[in-house]
C-alpha cells in the first residue's frame, strides 16, 4: 500500500487550498440543518446537548433551594414532584445518554480510524431530526401540565396520574430510536472504514469504547422502546399489562425497564472512560498501561451490564435466590471497572504527567468515580441495600458515578478537544478556576447526601424532619457552588471562540490520530487515505515527523522539527523510498 497524498510545500498546511475553517465559513441555517458532514453534526449535538444540559441544571437549583429549608420554601409538592422529574429525564435521555458518543463521538471517531466520514452520513443526520423531534416532545410535556412520575416513569402511578405521561413517554420512545441509528452507524464505521495499517490492536481506546457503547445501544434501546409503548397502550386502551386489575404486574414494568437502564448505565459511563483514557495518555506522555486489558474491560462492561438489572430490586418482592443471584453478578461486574482504574494509576507512575486542565478533570474522573463504584458494593450487598434503598445514599451513588463519572468525562474531553474543534485557544487559568469550583461544589453537594442517606432520610420527599436541615442547606449551597463553576466554564468557552488565541493543529504534543489533521480540520480530515505505521500512544517516538509519518496532511512548519524539512522539499525520492519498503507488506499480514 503508498499513501494517497497530496503534495505541500514546506511550511503548508491543510488551510491553504481554500478550506480554512470550513466550519465557520458557510454560516447559513440551511447549510447546517442539511449537512451531512459528521464534525458539523457533531457541534450540532454539542450546542443542543448542552442547551438540555442548561435546563436539567435550572431545575436542579431548584431542586436544592427548595430543600435549603423543611417545609415550602420556594414550590408546593406538586410543582416539586415535576422539577425533580424534569430534572431526572432531561439529564438522562437528552443530555447525558448522546453527549459523548453524539458529539464527541461523531466529531472524531471517523478521523481517529482515518475516515472521510461515517459508513452512512444520511443516516446520521437523521439521528439528529429524531433526537430534536424527542427533544421538542420533551419540551411540550414541561409546558403542558408537566410529568410528575420520577425520570423511571414506574406503574402504577404512571397509569393514573393526570400529568403529561404520553407526551414525556413518547419523546424517551422517539429519542431511542435516535440512539439505535447512532450505534448501528458507528459500528459499521469502525467494521469497515478503518485506514489500512489500523487493524483491531491499533484502536485508538476512544474508539473502543464507543463501539462497545454502540454495542449496547443497538441492543438494549429497543427493550425501552417497546417497554415504553407497551405503558403507552396500557394507559390508552387499558389493555393489562401492569394494572394489576387487569391481570398485570407493575413489578414486570421495573423488569423491563432495568433492563435497558442499566445498561444504559454504560451507555453513560463507557464513553466517559473512553474520553479519560485518550486525556491520560496525552498529559503522562506514555502508552495506557494493559492496552488490551483495558479495551476488553469496555466490551465485558457492554455485556455484563446486560445481568445486574435487578439488583435496583431487591426490596420489590424478588426470591431470595434471585437476590442473592443478583447480588454476586453486582460484585463481578465492578471486576472490568476497576481494571480500568488501576491501569490508570499505572499509566501515570512514573510517567511525565503534566497538569493542564483536561488532566485535572481526568484525575477528578479517577477520585469520583471510584467513590460512585465503592458505594455501589454497599448497594450490591443485600443486607445494605435494605436500609439504604430509595434513601439519598443511592442518590449520592448515582450522581458520583453519571456526574463525578460522565459529566465530569465529558467536560476533560471537552476541553482536551476545544482546540482541535473550534481552532480557538481557551484560557487556562480561567479553565483551573472553574475546576476549582467544579470539584469543590459537587463534592459540597453529593458527598454530604451519603451522610444523610445513611441516617435514614429518603430520596425524592419534598419535606423532611428539622435534624436533617444542616446538611440539606450545606449541600444547597454546594449546588450553588457548582453551578458557579459551570457558568465560568461556558463564558470562558464562548470568550474563546470570539477572542480566543488561533490553536495549533496539535497543542497538547498527543499522539493521537486526531492531531494529525488542522484545527479544525477540513471537509474531509484528511488529504489522502492515512496508511498507519504505529499504534495510537506511541510517545517513544523522538519526533511529530515520526509520529504522524503516513498521514497526509502536512502538520505547520512550526509543529515539525527542523530535520524534518529537507526531508519534505525533496519531492521526487520518498515515493520510491515508500514503496520499497517492507512495512506495507507486514502490515497487509497483521490485518
Amino acid at each position: 500500500m503508498t499513501t494517497q497524498t497530496t503534495t505541500h510545500a514546506a511550511g503548508s498546511t491543510a488551510h491553504g487550498h481554500g478550506e480554512v475553517d470550513y466550519i465557520r465559513e458557510n454560516t447559513s441555517p440551511l447549510s447546517w440543518i442539511v449537512t451531512l458532514d459528521h464534525k458539523r453534526l457533531g457541534i450540532l449535538y454539542l450546542v443542543s446537548t448542552l442547551t438540555m444540559f442548561m435546563v436539567g441544571g435550572v431545575y436542579a437549583l431548584l431542586i436544592r433551594t427548595e430543600l435549603l429549608t423543611p417545609g415550602r420554601t420556594i414550590m408546593d409538592p406538586d410543582t416539586y414532584n415535576k422539577v425533580f422529574t424534569l430534572h431526572g429525564a432531561i439529564m438522562v435521555f437528552l443530555f447525558i445518554i448522546p453527549s459523548v458518543p453524539a458529539a464527541l463521538g461523531n466529531f472524531f471517531l471517523p478521523i481517529m480510524l482515518g475516515a472521510k466520514d461515517v459508513a452512512f452520513p444520511r443516516l446520521n443526520l437523521m439521528s439528529f431530526y429524531v433526537y430534536v423531534l424527542g427533544a421538542i416532545f420533551a419540551l411540550v410535556s414541561i409546558f403542558t401540565n408537566s410529568i410528575d412520575t420520577g425520570w423511571t416513569f414506574y406503574t402504577p402511578y404512571s397509569q393514573t396520574t393526570s400529568t403529561a405521561t404520553i407526551s414525556m413517554t413518547l419523546a424517551v420512545f422517539i429519542l431511542g430510536f435516535s440512539s439505535i441509528l447512532t450505534g448501528v452507524n458507528f459500528m459499521a464505521t469502525v467494521h469497515k472504514l478503518r485506514a489500512p495499517g489500523l487493524h483491531w490492536k491499533r484502536l485508538p481506546l476512544f474508539v473502543w469504547g464507543i463501539y462497545a457503547t454502540a454495542v449496547i445501544q443497538v441492543l438494549a434501546t429497543p427493550v425501552l422502546a417497546i417497554t415504553l409503548l407497551m405503558l403507552l397502550m396500557e394507559k390508552v386502551l387499558s389493555i393489562g399489562w401492569f394494572d394489576p386489575r387487569l391481570g398485570g404486574d407493575p413489578v414486570l414494568f421495573q423488569h423491563f425497564f432495568w433492563f435497558y437502564s442499566h445498561p444504559a448505565v454504560y451507555i453513560m459511563i463507557l464513553p466517559g472512560m473512553a474520553v479519560v483514557n485518550e486525556i491520560i495518555a496525552t498529559f503522562s506522555r506514555r502508552k495506557i498501561f494493559g492496552y488490551m486489558f483495558v479495551a476488553m474491560s469496555s466490551v465485558a462492561l457492554a455485556l455484563l451490564g446486560f445481568l445486574v438489572w435487578g439488583h435496583h430490586m431487591f426490596v420489590a418482592g424478588m426470591s431470595e435466590y434471585a437476590t442473592m443471584v443478583f447480588s454476586a453478578l453486582t460484585f463481578f461486574v465492578a471486576i472490568p471497572s476497576g481494571v480500568k482504574v488501576f491501569n490508570w494509576v499505572a499509566t501515570l507512575y512514573n510517567g511525565s504527567v503534566s497538569f493542564q486542565s483536561p488532566m485535572l478533570y481526568a484525575l477528578a474522573f479517577i477520585v469520583l468515580f471510584t467513590i460512585g463504584g465503592l458505594t455501589g458494593l454497599f448497594l450490591g450487598t443485600l443486607s445494605v441495600d435494605v436500609h439504604l434503598h430509595d434513601t439519598y445514599f443511592v442518590v449520592a451513588h448515582f450522581h458520583y458515578v453519571m456526574v463525578g463519572g460522565t459529566v465530569i468525562g465529558f467536560i476533560g474531553g471537552l476541553h482536551y478537544w476545544w482546540p482541535k474543534m473550534t481552532g480557538k485557544m481557551y484560557s487556562e487559568k480561567i479553565a483551573r478556576i472553574a475546576f476549582v469550583f467544579i470539584f469543590i461544589g459537587f463534592n459540597m453537594t453529593f458527598l454530604t447526601q451519603f451522610v444523610l442517606g445513611s441516617q435514614g432520610m429518603p430520596r425524592r420527599y419534598y419535606d423532611y424532619l428539622d435534624h436533617f436541615q444542616p446538611l440539606h442547606g450545606f449541600s444547597s449551597v454546594g449546588a450553588y457552588v457548582l453551578g458557579v463553576g459551570f457558568s465560568i466554564m461556558l463564558g470562558m468557552f464562548i470568550y474563546s471562540l470570539f477572542k480566543g488565541e488561533k490553536a495549533p493543529p496539535n497543542p497538547w504534543g498527543s499522539a493521537g490520530f486526531e492531531w494529525a489533521t488542522s484545527s479544525p480540520p477540513i471537509m474531509h480530515n484528511f488529504h489522502g487515505t492515512p496508511v498507519i505505521h504505529r499504534g495510537p500512544y506511541d510517545y517513544h517516538l523522538a519526533t511529530e515527523a515520526e509520529l504522524f509519518d503516513g498521514f497526509p496532511e502536512d502538520l505547520p512548519a512550526t509543529a515539525k522539527p527542523a530535520a524534518a524539512k529537507p526531508a519534505a522539499k525533496q519531492a521526487p525520492e520518498p515515493e520510491p523510498a515508500k514503496a520499497a519498503a517492507p512495512a506495507p507488506a507486514s502490515r497487509e499480514e497483521e490485518e
